[in-house]
């Protein structure tokens, strides 16, 4: 049987650094405090306006792929996780494979909003599992929230930003040892009765953005960011929680048995909340929304590439990434670390 290990990671923040006095003077209130104390939100990244979402995507490939040390030319598929693409159509993974030279790679896009670089890096292992032709793939997850965001909704807006992770995976032969890092197992879930509570509902066929074909004089359609509905209070620790046992159960181990676990960063206090209740200390989770604020579908992938960059994690680390977002979708993934 043929595994996958990541082999390399990488992560991209722009350069534009938006503390969040920015939002102080915006609003005229003090934004800081709570930001800080309730969300460990101090700053995020922007992007230029001359960067698109491939843009982002590339520069943390291209770390990926020298921390792996694999050429460009050598990666079989692309896989990326995006709900702000270049565009609906191309995808976005086509856009960044000529950007990276990648000229042997097949691609496609994948969207389960902020649970997307886990479902991702599961899509792709199971081709590098069941295809020996899959030898190496890329994921991506690349966010590029900027552009979309509502400022009107001033409790949600100053969460978001932009940013990419990716990682590379190697597929390894069933002769071969298996006291390496590969992936072990996963769960994806989905809640489609969530579908209408969050979302970037402008854009595609059911809303395009258009004026309006009666011609009554009504505004053309504007793409931004949605919050339409409040999700269930304990949602995420909810749902966390529950996979962090159902992975346990997979591999016969304990909570106590992982050694780092990576969550969305959308709320520091669902992450402490699940820690609390799986009876963990916080140290247990890396998190980068300190520095790079709420980057979607990227934060997991981010979060893993620094932590791997710190020397944070140590051949044989059991980890689990734990993953939520819009949809709704619901991710986790349980890996032994390792070349």
């Amino acid at each position: 049987m043929r595994t996958a290990s990541i082999i390399g990671t990488g992560l991209y923040a722009p350069e534009r650094v938006v503390p969040n006095e920015y939002f102080n003077e915006l609003y005229g209130e003090d934004v800081d405090s709570f930001l800080r104390e309730r969300r460990n939100i101090k700053e995020r990244r922007y992007a230029a306006e001359d960067q698109a979402t491939s843009d982002l995507a590339a520069e943390a490939s291209r770390m990926a792929l020298e921390k792996a040390g694999v050429d460009a030319t050598d990666i079989d598929l692309i896989v990326v996780s995006t709900d702000t693409p270049d565009y609906l159509s191309p995808s976005t993974a086509a856009v960044l494979q000529d950007k990276l030279g990648a000229v042997n790679a097949a691609t496609f896009d994948l969207n389960t909003a902020c649970a997307g670089f886990v479902t991702a890096l599961d899509t792709a292992r199971k081709f590098v599992e069941a295809d020996a032709s899959y030898e190496h793939v890329l994921v991506v997850g690349a966010y590029l929230m900027s552009r979309f965001i509502d400022y009107e909704q001033k409790n949600v807006a100053s969460l978001f930003a932009d940013g990419s992770g990716a990682a590379v995976l190697k597929g390894r032969g069933a002769a071969e040892a298996d006291d390496g890092g590969r992936i072990l197992t996963s769960k994806l879930k989905s809640e489609g009765q969530f579908a209408e509570y969050m979302g970037i509902y402008t854009g595609g066929a059911a809303a395009p953005i258009s004026p309006n074909v009666e011609g009554d004089g009504a505004p053309s359609r504007v793409q931004k960011l949605e919050f339409r509905k409040k999700f269930p209070d304990g949602f995420n620790p909810d749902h966390w929680t529950r996979l962090v046992h159902e992975l346990c159960d997979d591999l016969d181990v304990t909570p106590q048995g992982v050694d780092r676990y990576f969550f969305t960063q959308i709320n520091i206090e669902s992450i402490r909340e699940t820690l609390k209740r799986l009876d963990l200390p916080e140290e247990k989770a890396h998190n980068v929304m300190d520095r790079f604020g709420y980057t979607g579908n990227a934060c997991i992938a981010m979060a893993l590439a620094d932590a791997d960059a710190q020397g944070m994690l140590s051949a044989g680390d059991l980890v689990f990434l734990i993953a939520s977002g819009g949809g709704a979708a619901i991710a986790g993934m349980a890996l032994r670390w390792g070349p």
